[in-house]
């Protein structure tokens, strides 16, 4: 177990998310009552909230029709084949870095390939992974529990609390039927390779467990009728011990069922004790954090602003990052974006706010990503204009000093493992046209020294990489990178494909992506990546630049950058594609009615694209302090100009879109896509169409999947944007 965990806690979540927004449990809004039919127009209630039953007869014969729709057309494409034989030859390597934890001299790690679809647990030695051909001991075959036990079991991770050193671990396994974000989690013993007999065992709901001791659990989970918020997530969390059932568990905190839901937290110390805790999400940006002392009733509050995180206790240190800014009495004043930290001890005697000080302050072009606490150090990874950099962070008399780790480049940079209770620290370093390299950083000598790299998946001769600046409408500078041929011309007639995001403070970074590279710039096409508002590139303050009423400032962005690039004349509206998944999905709904002649593509993933009923469908209320209340009238007006499902016009010059979305979707609900692909059936406009039946919010759960999702996307962009269907 690290030592300082938050389980589930929303703002992080965000970001761990591939395709990010929030999970939640489905509840029963596909039934039309007289109050959510009085939250829609009489068109919705009429004509499609059919196709917001998920599961229902008639859902899903549509969206099997339209399957067979889309694959019939993209997959009889010649290139189909090649591109979903490059994806897989890809996915399916085993020249990948195996990524893992390490506890007490092993490395844990969790591999997928074509033989081990759903995945193996295993594990090596620490000597035998920094060889080329480590010897891996296979803890739990994920492909034959599925068959044995007759479900589509998708690991979503595990959870070992070990109470001192040299002592049995306890570990938990979390598994997903289908990929959904509601799990089951259950107790699995390392050493026997097997589950634990009469051990931890829940029910599959969205929950966060946390282990307080060797036979103790916090859990917050679905405990029945009127437990869980308006967004689906648990808001009670309770204290169960080994052996006794968990409706027995004993109620240790409460939230309300406005808030977006309470998880349990624990910190555990140098001197071995475990703090227990909770957060409070009460919306998706601020929180309330508490301890729950040993042996005493209630709940003492942390004294830190609702919108901060906690990062983690170095040296008897308790940091914290800052996403607003911070004037605590006769304490100077704090900006948003810093890092900064007090004593622990101190705040636990008195439960009071001790002295804070200043660990770091970004610059304006910079932000915090992340802090990582080993055994005998702390890092700050930090990204500056764009660009990943690692900090070494030390307490002294005068205050905190920062020492630059050596990188190979700039990049993307990000700490792959580190825990208190180990020294090993590993980095991963990677950029554009640079494979991914593991780096093992020496905490004794501060040396960085490469364990693992990759061989380039995709010839990068003649390519280059480029980073930009458009211009906004209210004259923000947003900068983009793009990758392409050297020898480009600035004709208009690149094929070009823009990413982008924009939201819940989630960075876009450079990154290295073979399945792109092979089937995109392989064959001539540009990469743009696009750092528009709502994002963290720059901080808490480029993210809340674009929330709610503001959020057309991050539309304004993303159009900004396709403009500049027709204006480059790297490209043209002809040879122009967009994509984005679920926020990212939503901007790509709102490209589409505002500007449909500056594209012809347009990948729509797993999006949101009802406005003004997404409060209503699965995670939806969580993320009102984004985008906005359909519910308060002044932000409802402003989501009327915006949501693309009710900004459908019939008459307009649409290009082809492709929506790509998932059935066991339980974060963004599939009725999103459906309902906006029904308009275009129904106005007799051409789209294509597909839904993976598995997959959660990836829209995909194993590798084969995923090489037929990006296929299918990669025909359907290369006949719109090359100018030959086929």
């Amino acid at each position: 177990m690290r030592s300082f965990m938050v389980l589930s806690s929303l703002a992080r979540l965000a970001s761990l998310a591939v395709l990010a927004a929030c999970t939640s449990t489905p509840v029963p809004e596909t039934q039309v009552t007289a109050d959510t039919a009085a939250k829609t127009t009489p068109f919705e209630a009429a004509s499609h909230l059919w196709l917001e039953e998920v599961e229902g007869a008639d859902a899903l014969a549509w969206v099997t029709a339209q399957n067979a729709r889309t694959l019939g057309e993209l997959e009889a494409d010649p290139r189909y084949a090649g591109f979903e034989a490059a994806a897989l030859q890809v996915l399916n390597s085993s020249e990948r870095i195996p990524y893992g934890s390490v506890r007490d001299g092993y490395v844990y790690n969790f591999w997928q390939d074509e033989v081990n679809v759903r995945g193996l647990w295993r594990r090596t030695t620490a000597a035998s992974y920094r060889t080329q051909a480590p010897a891996w001991e296979t803890i739990l075959d994920f492909d034959k529990l599925a068959a044995d036990e007759g479900k589509n079991w998708v690991f979503k991770g595990a959870d070992c609390f070990r109470p001192e050193a040299g002592a049995k671990y306890s570990c938990l396994l979390s598994l997903s039927d289908g990929g959904k974000d509601a799990v089951v989690n259950r107790e699995f013993d390392i050493d026997t390779k097997s589950f634990v007999d009469g051990g931890f065992v829940t029910a599959e709901a969205k929950q966060g467990l946390a282990w307080a001791g060797a036979d103790t659990l916090l859990i917050a989970t679905d405990w029945g009728a009127g437990t869980v918020t308006e967004s689906g997530y648990p808001f009670v969390v309770k204290r169960w011990t080994r052996g006794a059932p968990p409706e027995s568990a004993a109620e240790v905190i409460r939230g309300k069922m406005t808030d977006v839901g309470v998880w349990p937290m624990v910190m555990k110390l140098d001197d071995g004790r475990v703090l227990q805790g909770a957060v409070q999400a009460e919306t998706f940006f601020t929180s309330k954090y508490f301890w729950l002392p040993d042996g005493e009733e209630g709940a003492v509050q942390w004294p830190i602003p609702l919108k901060s995180s906690p990062k983690g206790i170095y040296k008897g240190q308790f940091l914290f990052s800052l996403e607003q800014d911070w004037t605590p009495e006769g304490l100077g004043a704090f900006k948003a974006g810093d890092l900064v930290a007090f004593e622990l001890e101190a705040f636990l005697s008195t439960r009071t706010l001790p002295s804070v000080s200043l660990v770091f302050r970004p610059t304006e072009t910079q932000a915090v990503d992340g802090v990582a606490v080993a055994k005998g150090a702390a890092l700050l990874a930090i990204s500056d204009n764009v660009v990943g950099k690692v900090l070494r962070l030390e307490p002294s008399a005068n205050g905190w000093t920062t020492t630059p780790v050596d990188l190979p480049g700039a990049g993307q940079v990000s700490i792959a493992f580190s825990d208190e209770e180990e020294t090993a620290v590993f980095l991963n370093y990677e950029d554009f046209l640079t494979p991914s390299s593991l780096l093992d950083y020496d905490i004794a000598t501060g040396a960085v020294t490469t364990i693992k790299s990759l061989p380039a998946k995709f010839d990068t001769a003649g390519l280059k990489v480029g980073q930009f600046f458009a211009t906004s409408k209210d004259g923000t500078k947003v900068p983009y990178f793009i990758i392409h041929r050297a020898d480009m011309k600035l004709d208009g007639t690149t094929p070009t494909l823009l990413y982008g995001y924009g939201g819940f403070q989630v960075s876009m970074t450079p990154a290295y992506s073979a399945v792109m590279g092979r089937n995109w710039l392989v064959q001539g096409g540009a990469y743009v990546m696009a750092n528009i508002r709502g994002g963290g590139e720059f901080g808490p303050n480029w993210h809340q630049a674009g929330l709610k009423l503001n959020r057309q400032r991050i539309y304004d962005d993303f159009i900004a950058v396709g403009e500049d690039l027709v204006t480059r004349k790297v490209t043209a509206p002809e040879h122009l594609g967009i994509m984005g998944g679920s926020n990212g999905g939503l901007l790509m709904g709102v490209m589409l009615n505002q500007r449909p002649d500056l594209w012809r593509a347009v990948v729509v993933q797993v999006p949101l694209l009802d406005m003004l009923r997404y409060h209503l469908l699965l995670a939806g209320a969580s993320w009102v302090d984004e985008y906005g209340s359909p519910d308060l009238p002044e932000e409802r007006a402003f989501l009327e100009t915006i949501s693309p499902y009710q900004n459908f016009d019939p008459s307009k010059d649409y290009p082809v879109p492709f929506f790509v979305t998932s059935t066991k979707d339980d974060r963004v609900h599939p009725g999103h896509a459906r309902k906006l692909a029904k308009r275009f059936e129904e106005a007799g406009l051409p789209f294509y169409y597909f839904e993976n039946m598995d997959g959660g919010h990836a829209a995909a759960a194993d590798q084969t999947a995923r090489a037929k999702r990006s296929a299918l996307e990669y025909t359907y962009l290369a006949r719109q944007l090359t100018g030959r269907p086929d």
